[in-house]
């Protein structure tokens, strides 16, 4: 057997990743093709693969696989024409062909095969159908989660950075309030569901109130870690200048606590869309935790997994929100912080 020159592999190869890069120097997105081939051969499994039990909007999810695959070909042949759009999606191009072979994967092992059983395992098709038939009373239970969320972590955030400030600032406050903190802030918020329920009024208001309780304890942390660690030369100079006490808090203490404060926001979202979940499933008569309880008890499975779907973009849009005003609102700090 004749053996192959290490060095003409080697040039080879170097050819090779040469030629890629000139195509992708000349605006040809290969990888970009590639996941569109692999959206291609999705839709014709959904179409030609026969399943197990018929299910409807098949068509429809085979439809949506062809307009994924157009629209990489469009990203692919026009190179950086779309500007912003073409950046993103080449940036996802890898994540855009795993997503396919997760679609084909789990088309296979529940509409094609059934090995996953029905109807504990519901197809793609199934929660499409979801939203293609129960859009509006899912559609209200996302619009009621984002008002409730909404109203108790603005209070809670808003409660949690005011005793922050207060107990990172004064040293009074912080020998009264700390104790109290530590008692109380490990505590699950869940865990004063009855207590709640049962001094409120109504299971709306208890709600917001658990879904502030949640938010304020880690929001009052870093805020209070943020101001406890402004550098002390920072005020020096400023009472230098004549600065007073309102000017040390709002313009140093409170702009160099900051990234303190977006960390216990972003950890205060977390926390509190877990709360908002089990609050609806006990006392509110809409919203996504209501949603999943109603789907449980119907044994509606494909309703349950269309609703944590929404459950997760909705999570993922509202921690995107948050960088975006974090960044908006720290650009002065640009090159200071490191995230």
């Amino acid at each position: 057997m004749a053996s192959i020159d290490p060095a003409l592999s080697d040039r080879a190869g170097a050819s090779g990743e040469r030629t890629l890069a000139g195509r992708e120097r000349a605006g040809i997105w290969v990888l970009g093709l590639a996941a569109a081939a692999i959206w291609i051969g999705v839709a014709a499994l959904i179409e030609l693969w026969p399943e197990i039990i018929p299910q409807p909007y098949g068509r429809e999810l085979a439809i949506i696989a062809l307009v994924i695959a157009l629209g990489l070909i469009v990203v692919a042949a026009t190179g950086r024409l779309l500007g912003a759009v073409a950046t993103t999606t080449r940036y996802y191009g890898p994540w855009l062909i795993a997503g396919a072979l997760v679609v084909a994967g789990w088309e296979i092992v529940t509409a094609k095969t059934g090995l996953l059983p029905v109807p504990f395992f519901s197809s793609p098709q199934s929660i499409l159908e979801v939203f293609f038939d129960d859009w509006g009373r899912l559609g209200t239970s996302v619009w009621y989660s984002v008002l409730l969320l909404a109203k108790g972590y603005f209070f809670g955030a808003l409660a949690g950075f005011v005793t922050g400030v207060t107990i990172g600032w004064s040293q009074a406050a912080s020998y009264w309030v700390h104790p109290v903190l530590r008692l109380i802030g490990p505590l699950p918020a869940t865990a004063w569901l009855p207590l709640a329920f049962f001094i409120f009024p109504t299971s709306g208001s208890a709600s917001v109130f658990l879904i502030a309780l949640a938010t304020a304890f880690p929001v009052t942390i870093l805020t209070w870690s943020g101001i406890a660690s402004v550098n002390r030369d920072y005020y020096d100079i400023a009472r230098t200048l004549g600065a007073k006490p309102s000017f040390l808090i709002l313009k140093v203490a409170i702009p160099a606590a900051l990234p303190h404060v977006f960390v216990g926001l972003f950890m205060g979202l977390g926390t509190s869309f877990a709360v908002l979940v089990v609050a609806e499933m006990l006392g509110v008569k809409a919203g996504l935790g209501w949603y999943l309880q109603w789907a449980q008890g119907w044994a509606a499975y494909n309703n349950m997994y269309a609703a944590l779907l929404v459950m997760a973009l909705m999570c993922s849009g509202l921690i995107t929100i948050l960088f975006r005003v974090r960044d908006w609102t720290l650009s002065w700090q640009k090159g200071l912080v490191r995230w």
